[in-house]
């Protein structure tokens, strides 16, 4: 029994190894190739998409026009448009009105630096954009080229205590003034975009809004700090509807022609290592779709048709989430977009306990002393079953002189040993099996904790003490993994050790095996086994001075 024990203890440990590497292998291995130079001056054609449904599908439109709406002050230069906020750093090009550039300022681009990691950008390194247009009969936007709007001021700056920043831009031809609008709101990161058609001409318009994310296939940023042998994360396209909330689209799936889908309060998107970018439309019926030109990656969505009559307009709103995967917010902006934050198949569990944590680190403002806490709770939560499972690994620990006896005297005979053997077990009320369940209950929250702490951002570049800066990077000294292998060993020594020599081998040698897995591990995981570890040891040494009084008690009583 102690050998199927100890094989079940080993099988748990390898188990928890290869799903973590089936995992990562299932979501992140095919990722598209990187050896391209992204070219940052693609033809804007190419950047089009189709138009959707027949001219006599689109219906009529009848609001009537506000003849006091004002049109802006043209700009007299044409370079990209800047707009600060307490949340952004974005720049806005007046050709085609896309956002090429957005800088989070409330998170660090690596952990030593001073500069706001970048999301959106065009250049030669990464091509990877927030574009939005008119498109159909009469849009402005076609393959010829893109609209070529005009801003009032080359600047916006939202001041202390604005709450909302509003960046207009204009384009007329033909009688008709197309005023597209960014909406910035103070502390969020969901940007509003209208685009308000007025046709003061003596032809209906007609068009459709589109909506997308362009992107090539260089690597994620967001894994340039996390170290050369730290497992990647998902990096692809998503797209969800309240009837389907999430679902994954590789990019090496997008010209398959695998989405198409309409849905009014849906959303697309791009997902990286702890931030997402994603359209979803406003009030209207969005069709989704994907497409692959050259290195290039496209998702978004076409409105339906409309038609504005003469002298009439139309607004057509959509939203643009560029920022941190924070679940909170997500949530508020489309259903399943908080599902981004990928907590895998043991999901219920990652909830859980990120739940708990972020309610730990509310009262105690730091998440490695978070961590530390939970630990402890999910070993008091599991303290009924760990003492019965000590108690019986304690009895076997004092049974082990009366164990190896049978082994002499037995020799070659198992049979006969195990009758005996099962018993003994009897005799002292011993269930062998009792010690693989602290192993075997603890690796789901184990592989539930991986995953909170590599999708969470709220643990992106989070410190604890000393030299452990980063909870979701590696230790960069490797001093926890080597605390956690010691912790594991002197456990070990408070167990019964087995008898078959192969077997206690195999077991000196398990500290170290799993010492070297745990080393390229985020440090809050290995800070939490630890934890776990030295609670057990202490629990472990408590019930085995327990079990040993009750052993001298019962020699006693023998004697007497």
């Amino acid at each position: 029994m102690q050998k199927i024990l100890r094989v079940m203890i080993i099988i748990a440990m390898l188990i928890t190894a290869y799903l973590l590497i089936l995992a990562w292998r299932d979501d992140y291995a095919d990722a598209p190739a990187v050896e391209t130079t992204p070219n940052a001056a693609t033809t804007v054609g190419g950047d089009i998409p189709s138009t959707t449904g027949a001219a006599g599908d689109i219906p009529a439109q009848t609001i009537p026009v506000d003849n006091g709406l004002a049109t802006t002050t043209p700009a007299q230069d044409t370079n990209l448009i800047s707009v600060t906020t307490d949340r952004y750093d974005l720049k806005i090009n007046p050709e085609g009105g896309d956002i090429v550039y957005a800088a989070l300022k409330q998170y660090d681009a690596t952990l030593d630096s001073d500069e706001p990691f970048v999301l959106l950008e065009n250049n030669s390194n990464r091509v990877y954009v927030a574009q939005s247009g008119l498109i159909g009969p009469n849009g402005i936007d076609t393959a010829d080229g893109r609209a070529s709007y005009r801003s009032a001021a080359d600047s916006y700056t939202m001041k202390e205590g604005q709450q909302t920043l509003s960046v207009p831009l204009t384009y007329q031809q033909d009688g008709v003034t197309v005023t597209k609008t960014y909406t910035f709101t103070h502390g969020k990161y969901p940007i509003d975009v209208s685009y308000q058609i007025q046709n003061r001409s003596e032809q209906p318009w007609q068009g459709q809004m589109f909506a997308q994310l362009k992107r090539d296939d260089s690597k994620d940023p967001g894994m340039s700090d996390k170290g050369a042998l730290s497992m990647a994360t998902y990096l692809g396209g998503a797209w969800g509807t309240p009837d389907d909330p999430y679902n994954k689209l590789k990019f090496n799936k997008f010209s398959n022609d695998e989405l198409n889908v309409a849905s009014d309060e849906g959303w697309v998107g791009i997902v990286q290592h702890y931030f997402v970018s994603a359209w979803t439309p406003d009030n209207f019926t969005g069709q989704f779709f994907s497409r692959e030109t050259g290195n290039d990656y496209f998702i978004g969505f076409n409105s339906q048709p409309v038609n504005i009559a003469a002298n009439k307009q139309l607004t057509l709103d959509a939203t643009l989430y560029a920022g941190p995967k924070v679940q909170s917010e997500l949530k508020e902006v489309a259903v399943g977009l908080n599902q981004t934050v990928d907590y895998g198949l043991l999901w219920p569990i990652s909830k859980i306990l990120f739940a708990i944590l972020d309610g730990i680190h509310k009262v105690l403002g730091n998440w490695g002393w978070s961590i530390i806490v939970l630990t402890i709770l999910v070993k008091i939560s599991l303290m009924w079953f760990s003492n019965k499972s000590y108690y019986s690994m304690a009895k076997m620990r004092s049974l082990a002189p009366r164990l190896a006896a049978l082994k002499e005297e037995h020799g070659d005979d198992r049979m006969k040993m195990s009758q005996e053997m099962m018993s003994i077990y009897k005799e002292e009320k011993v269930n062998p099996m009792a010690g693989c369940l602290p192993i075997l209950m603890q690796m789901p929250i184990f592989l539930a904790l991986y995953w909170v702490l590599v999708e969470s951002v709220e643990l992106r570049h989070a410190p604890w003490i000393l030299w452990i800066q980063d909870l979701s990077a590696m230790d960069p000294w490797f001093i926890l993994p080597l605390l956690m292998g010691v912790s594991m060993y002197i456990q070990q020594q408070l167990n019964p050790q087995p008898t078959d020599p192969m077997q206690a081998k195999v077991m000196k040698f398990l500290p170290i095996i799993f010492t070297a897995f745990m080393l390229f591990f985020p440090a809050g995981l290995v800070l939490y086994w630890t934890v776990n570890n030295l609670f057990s040891m202490t629990q472990q040494y408590i019930v085995n001075k327990k079990v040993e009084e009750e052993q001298k008690r019962r020699t006693v009583k023998v004697l007497s």
